[in-house]
């Protein structure tokens, strides 16, 4: 693994420390600009490559970084590229520069030994592969009606990759860890921007964090991380939003009690009711940190834009994911959900990836094809046909639809 270049992104922080508190772009960034289907607004945004390692991305914060998937790249393929990966930092003090030849994981805690593991000491335990989604908490937060506070992703705030690197067991087997162990919890080696700002950090169950399928990715999709998507390591939590993904993760701490950080006992609980559902009116109601995703589909290759003729067969297609779970099936609609058939699925690459779906449906003779699109996930899960809504803008996955002109 050798060390990643550093000019471009040394220039982009600079660059981007003068715009520290701009929400959108301004037209230095932009390459051209993207309308997004935000009810709240605003929907213009830029479409910009002014990213190291980073092609055409949706611009929704230059600093800390917050990279929008453009959703046509979701028709591309299962996987998602790694140069339009989407991007989402919680603070801006980010390293511009890894030096793998001293780059070090500490592991300590509630541990036997403490350890100070280099890439090296890493790529020497068993390899491990997952395809797996990655996808913020807050995807869809743009489409909450009514609007919520907090980035304004529409749908591309998720990705779905081939993450190889190894076993968080195995590194804290390596470690010892000792009775009366409860959590584990991790940190990156991005830093708040003021003094006494919590440091970013999220802690998993023991059992969790044990289970043989939390690991340590060194490659995602066969090559290094990019620096943004969080280059040397990164935490890989199937099934769970991403908040839980720490990246250029640097620290494992293993803890006798419960974590009590910020992070996770005041930020990104959602209301322990069906949904994470409530109304903008309710308070008062019990929280939990939020933890497994839930089932979605979309449409990839028709949108609100798309027309199609009279009386023919129209192709559709698109994806779906079950949460934490695999996917059972993805059912259209052309009926207002009154009666649905099924999706032929693609190749399954794994419980927690994404699946390729298609199916073809007739269009009218005039106005307009109305389609909805929902997924069954192998726990049975079905997507709700309404929206839920939370203060968080955390877990929408309500049923998909498109309205597709017939002329």
């Amino acid at each position: 693994m050798s060390r990643q270049p550093i000019a471009t992104r040394r220039r982009f922080l600079e660059g981007a420390g003068a715009l520290a508190g701009a929400t959108f772009a301004v037209p230095v960034w932009a390459d051209q600009f993207v309308d997004l289907a935000l009810p709240g607004g605003p929907t213009r945004r830029a479409l910009t490559t002014a990213f190291p390692q980073k092609g055409a991305m949706i611009l929704q914060r230059t600093r800390p970084p917050l990279l929008e998937t453009p959703f046509d790249v979701f028709d591309r393929g299962v996987f998602t590229p790694n140069d339009q990966f989407f991007v989402r930092w919680h603070w801006a003090v980010i390293p511009t520069e890894i030096d793998v030849t001293t780059f070090k994981l500490a592991v300590r805690g509630h541990v036997n030994r403490a350890l100070s593991l280099s890439l090296a000491d890493l790529l020497a335990l068993p390899r491990v592969e997952l395809a797996a989604v990655n996808q913020c908490s807050g995807n869809s937060r743009g489409l909450f009606e009514p609007a919520v506070p907090g980035g304004q992703w529409e749908n591309g705030a998720m990705g779905n990759a081939r993450w190889t690197g190894v076993q968080l067991r195995d590194v804290l087997d390596r470690a010892g860890v000792r009775a009366g162990a409860v959590a584990v919890r991790v940190k990156g080696l991005d830093e708040p921007v003021v003094d006494g700002a919590p440091k970013f950090m999220k802690a998993l169950d023991i059992d969790h964090a044990r289970d043989g399928e939390v690991m340590l990715a060194y490659r995602m999709n066969g090559a290094p991380l990019p620096l943004l998507n969080g280059f040397p390591l990164r935490l890989i939590v199937p099934g769970w939003y991403s908040t839980y993904w720490v990246k250029m993760l640097s620290d494992i701490e293993v803890l006798d009690a419960p974590d009590d950080n910020y992070w996770m006992k005041t930020a990104y609980r959602i209301p322990h009711t069906p949904q994470a559902s409530v109304k903008p009116t309710d308070a008062g109601f019990k929280t939990v940190p939020i933890n497994r995703m839930v089932p979605r589909s979309f449409f990839t290759n028709v949108t609100g834009r798309t027309t199609v003729k009279p009386g023919t067969t129209v192709a559709v297609r698109g994806i779906a994911f079950g949460g934490d779970c695999g996917v059972a099936k993805v059912e259209l609609s052309r009926d207002g959900g009154r009666s649905w058939q099924p999706a032929k699925l693609g190749i399954d690459e794994g419980p927690y990836s994404f699946r390729l779906w298609s199916a073809e449906v007739g269009a009218p003779t005039s106005g307009t094809l109305d389609l909805q699109v929902r997924c069954t996930n192998t726990k049975r899960v079905v997507q709700p046909a309404e929206p839920n809504w939370n203060g968080g803008g955390f877990m929408r996955n309500a049923i998909e639809r498109v309205r597709l002109a017939v002329a």
